[in-house]
């Protein structure tokens, strides 16, 4: 996959003359591109699919994401409309939703140009034809499942429609699509190879077990913990669909010499010099070179950490020392947030410690405190993010480093919330699952024992913050809280900072209030471009 991103794709756009401003589902005509003296060759045919694959990623939407839910919060400007959608100030004219929706329809309109053109490529070895044409049903089946996952109900389709049609369909069920989606998925397995099954140049490509563990997080969504168990199961303890396990270091992970481990299931592909992202530049420490901090983990977050013993930091006994809030803490801690005196690696291989904490940076000329009020473009949490800095980067940190979608880590979440709502939860399971994450991340041994007398609700919490401090700052938070019914719980009144800056009644600084409406935005709104094109849509409740 690696290779096939680096064919500039700028010519397959034109010819697909495929944009986002236009406002209806087809988005945009595409004879010229069908016609059929273009569809001779399987390359050819492999520049189609890489553009689909290119449409599926949004670098913006991945990082800024987190900040929809309580683990992060913007502090300038409104990144992909963020901060105006957590504090409630959105309405159906909001670009997000527009731009969220055409991405996602774009997206679509490639892959049914892609397989309504793909059997007229002659002399195509028939098994790459049909691996091909399952990675665009899993693209198609992942935009169908973000938009029905966003909006509720949607216009689902299976073919590419024309302007007059696309202007004239009404919304699909949600239920409906999530069948569709399944069945689908169901159906690409076997033409998919296993991620073991790849030659070098094509890392990065479909696979089955990205099918399987798709179909997992759909089924998750819709709280159908047997369809979750019987997905996980294909993936955990057995090689049939693929080699997965978890990376022996939770920091590296995420670094660019590691981004084709065996835990990596799904990742959107970049390219150094060539297909890049540079968003970290607005995410960490100023002192690392960062141009101004856009968006840093809340206190919320940082408090969701346990101690390296495994109870949280508000359990009697716990062990935590509010003169020392960063001691003892699950590992996991410091390889996601920068906080006070975070050890930070320079350029050159040294480290340094991020002052942040005003008054406490011990030389002017060699560092500077961090924090400098709200308002100003340090960080406005008290908090910088780590996670996904690529050492590597480019001039303005421009980086080829994968983002990935879904990684194993998550199936076993998955398939231990699963085994919990189903009664099933026992010692054999924790010890495949939360165990295993915990012993990789470097936690006590005393965080590890699975407690028989733990009552379902207890482990209930005990699986949601091992989920929220696993998968920290990797856009799957907002989604948890939707599904589980607990945005209006979290997202309601202030979020907090560290404890720098002036006093108040509470601990920690207080940021501005966020709002969520249970009555209308665990849905977003239809777009307001789309109703005024098309009648036979409907606005979701509450807008």
């Amino acid at each position: 996959m690696k290779r096939l991103l680096t064919i500039k794709v700028g010519l397959v756009i034109l010819l697909m003359t495929i944009g986002t401003a236009c406002n209806d589902l087809s988005l945009a005509p595409s004879n010229e591109f069908t016609e059929e003296n273009y569809w001779k060759s399987a390359d050819k045919a492999s520049m189609v699919l890489n553009t689909a694959y290119s449409q599926m990623a949004n670098s913006d939407y991945f990082f800024y994401n987190a900040a929809l839910s309580d683990n992060a919060f913007i502090g300038r400007g409104d990144p992909a409309s963020v901060s105006t959608i957590a504090r409630g100030n959105h309405n159906p004219s909001t670009p997000r939703f527009s731009n969220q929706w055409n991405m996602h329809y774009s997206g679509i309109k490639t892959t049914h140009v892609f397989l309504e053109n793909i059997d007229k490529v002659p002399d195509m070895d028939e098994a790459v034809r049909a691996q091909m044409k399952a990675e665009a049903r899993f693209i198609r089946a992942w935009h169908y499942f973000k938009l029905t996952t966003w909006f509720g109900g949607v216009p689902q389709f299976t073919k590419d429609i024309s302007v007059e049609e696309s202007q004239n369909i009404a919304s699909t069920p949600h239920s409906d699509i999530v069948s569709f989606i399944h069945s689908e998925l169901n159906s690409i397995v076997s033409d998919l190879p296993t991620n073991t099954g790849l030659n070098q140049e094509d890392q990065g490509r479909i696979t089955k077990g990205a099918a399987i563990a798709l179909n997992a997080r759909v089924h998750l969504y819709e709280n159908n913990w047997q369809g979750v168990v019987d997905n996980t199961s294909k993936l955990i303890g057995t090689a049939e669909n693929g080699d997965y396990g978890l990376f022996p270091s939770y920091r590296d992970l995420f670094l660019p010499e590691n981004e084709f481990n065996q835990e990596i299931i799904f990742s959107f592909q970049y390219v150094a010099n060539d297909v890049t992202h540079n968003n970290m530049f607005d995410l960490v420490p100023l002192t690392a070179g960062a141009r101004v901090n856009a968006m840093a983990p809340t206190q919320e977050l940082v408090d969701s950490y346990p101690m390296q013993n495994g109870q949280p930091i508000d359990a009697q006994g716990s062990g935590y020392d509010e003169d020392n809030p960063y001691q003892n803490r699950d590992p996991r801690l410091d390889a996601t947030v920068v906080h006070h005196q975070s050890e930070w690696e320079n350029d050159d291989g040294t480290t340094r410690n991020i002052y942040i904490e005003p008054g406490t940076a011990p030389n002017e000329d060699a560092a500077r405190d961090e924090y400098q009020g709200q308002g100003s473009n340090a960080t406005s949490t008290g908090y910088y993010l780590r996670k996904y800095y690529d050492p590597t980067v480019n001039t303005n940190f421009e980086s080829g480093l994968n983002l990935i979608q879904i990684r194993f880590a998550d199936v076993l979440l998955m398939h231990a919330e699963a085994k919990n709502e189903l009664g099933e939860m026992n010692n054999q399971v924790w010890g495949n699952t939360i165990r295993a994450l915990r012993e990789r991340a470097g936690m006590d041994n005393s965080a590890l024992t699975y407690d028989p007398t733990w009552s379902q609700e207890e482990l209930r919490q005990l699986i949601r913050r091992e989920r929220r401090v696993e998968l920290a700052m990797e856009g799957l938070r907002i989604f948890d809280l939707r599904r589980w019914q607990t945005a209006e719980d979290v997202m309601n009144g202030p979020i907090h900072g560290a404890p720098y800056g002036q006093p108040t009644d509470q601990v920690g600084m207080i940021l501005t209030d966020r709002t969520f409406d249970p009555a209308s935005d665990y849905l977003w709104p239809i777009p307001q471009s789309e109703l005024d094109l098309n009648d036979k849509l409907e606005q979701n409740s509450g807008y």
